[in-house]
């Protein structure tokens, strides 16, 4: 009887293990981007999209985003992309990237839940989206750039 009662125990406690390797996998799955400012380097933890459903959903519902992390878009070829805010519940800074992480277009602190469309006015490779203020906060602008290691596998 105590022998079947360890082997139980013991499953359970095993089981118990495997019910937080999603949340760690989850977690692994953020990479690291570097922002270019002239000679001053941003390090950032982003989730990288890049199939089409989760660039679908993106941010969308998430409360809150920490001033270094962001979500990167990258599709599979150079286009023109149109995004909007709705079901996105805070404030963004877009960066529309070319193949080479070089920034082309900035659209600053877009609004929460908004249908409005926000175009990449040119074709792009990538979107980064980052918490609003960090463009202002970090001085960034088109021609700065974005290093992250898919940028420079996918050119």
């Amino acid at each position: 009887m105590i022998h079947s009662l360890k082997t139980v125990i013991g499953a359970i406690f095993v089981l118990g293990l495997f019910a937080f390797v999603p949340l760690k996998a989850a977690a692994d799955g953020d990479t690291h981007l570097v922002l270019h400012r002239g000679d001053t380097e941003h390090v950032f933890t982003v989730e990288v999209a890049d199939t089409p459903e989760t660039r679908a959903s993106g941010l969308m519902f998430r409360k809150e985003l920490a001033d270094d992390a962001g979500m990167l878009f990258i599709y599979p070829g150079k286009q023109k992309i149109s995004m909007w805010m709705k079901n996105t519940l805070i404030s963004l800074d877009m960066l529309f990237l070319d193949r080479d992480g070089m920034i082309l277009h900035i659209s600053e602190r877009t609004t929460p839940l908004s249908t409005q469309v926000i175009s990449s006015r040119f074709r792009v490779k990538a979107v980064l989206e980052v918490v609003a203020g960090t463009v202002e906060r970090l001085g960034l602008r088109a021609g700065d750039r974005v290093e992250h290691d898919r940028l420079a596998a996918d050119r």
